[in-house]
């Protein structure tokens, strides 16, 4: 159609009323003006009105009327069969959007540093995803650093991350901690010992990952050990989490980790509680505070409770 004051064509379908599309499409079912208006539970003359003013819009005979009831004409077939898959793409986006807005369909973008069977992350999230079957869990693993500007960016939901960071501006809650490990190869000269102390690893030549947790665990020795060893050795690796534990078993140093680490049962390393570590390694949430994603309160929600139920590793 053109609009006669522009002389420009005009959106014909902003104008129709839905409920016009609808009724049009009862009658090309029923083929019968008085049995489609039985099955909205309207009047026949209501929808008779809605239909012929539809055609008069379009300019197009939708129906050929005869006494027993309706056909199509070969126009009207094309524009019910169009506009049935239009209102089949609009319910399923009406249904998407409140199921989107209740947590029950969507993604969620977790960053970890690791994904070990049997922590509290792997547990966590295997929870959550039989609890919302329709949410796509969608996994990054990165370093500290890197997951949290990605959490910044809106790349990511959320993110777990050692420590207890407090960022200006984002979201940050303890969810869980872990004792730290002192992770020596199974020939050390403390390997039967209960634990080390700080002390005893002082002419160690530690060895941490370039990613993951790799630079907080490099920080951490040397906050615990610069002021005592003067000669303090830190190589760095840019490998994986199993990758360093073989390294440590064959003699490469020895490192530091967090107690989930013992789950991947790595053979030729021996695990050590560090006696004089003050307290368990936490690990918390990062989120951003402008993210109301019903999916991650979900996850928050889960972590709370497994939280306060003393789940750690």
């Amino acid at each position: 159609m053109i609009d006669r004051q522009r002389g420009m064509p005009t959106v014909l379908g902003s104008r129709i009323p839905l409920v016009a599309l609808i009724q049009t499409l009862a009658v090309a079912e029923y083929l019968n003006f008085r049995h489609a208006a039985n099955a909205l539970g309207i009047s026949q003359s209501s929808v008779s009105a809605r239909v012929k003013a539809l055609e008069e819009d379009l300019g197009v005979l939708l129906f050929e009327r005869h006494a027993r009831g309706v056909r199509l004409t070969e126009a009207g077939r094309h524009f019910v069969e169009r506009v049935a898959v239009g209102i089949d793409q609009l319910d399923h986006a009406v249904r998407t959007a409140g199921m989107v807005a209740r947590g029950e369909h969507g993604r969620l973008r977790v960053g970890i540093h690791a994904l070990i069977p049997g922590s509290f992350p792997a547990n966590l999230i295997e929870r959550y995803r039989e609890q919302h079957p329709g949410i796509e869990v969608q996994i990054a693993e990165s370093a500290a650093r890197e997951s949290i500007m990605q959490v910044r960016a809106n790349r990511l939901d959320v993110t777990f991350v050692a420590g207890s960071p407090e960022l200006p501006d984002c979201h940050s809650r303890r969810i869980w901690s872990e004792r730290l490990l002192a992770v020596l190869p199974s020939c050390h000269p403390l390997r039967d010992t209960e634990g080390v102390t700080w002390a005893d690893l002082t002419n160690e030549t530690f060895i941490v990952r370039q990613g993951g947790t790799g630079p907080q665990v490099h920080d951490h020795i040397v906050m615990r050990l610069a002021g005592n060893a003067p000669n303090l050795s830190i190589l760095r690796f840019d490998v994986e989490r199993g990758t360093l534990l073989s390294m440590v078993a064959q003699g490469y140093g020895v490192t530091i980790v967090g107690e989930s680490t013992t789950l991947l049962h790595t053979s030729g390393v021996t695990f050590l509680p560090i006696l004089d570590e003050p307290e368990p390694l936490a690990f918390s949430a990062i989120w951003s505070p402008h993210n109301r994603s019903p999916a991650l309160q979900s996850l928050l929600d889960i972590a709370g409770q497994m939280s306060r139920s003393g789940r750690s590793i």
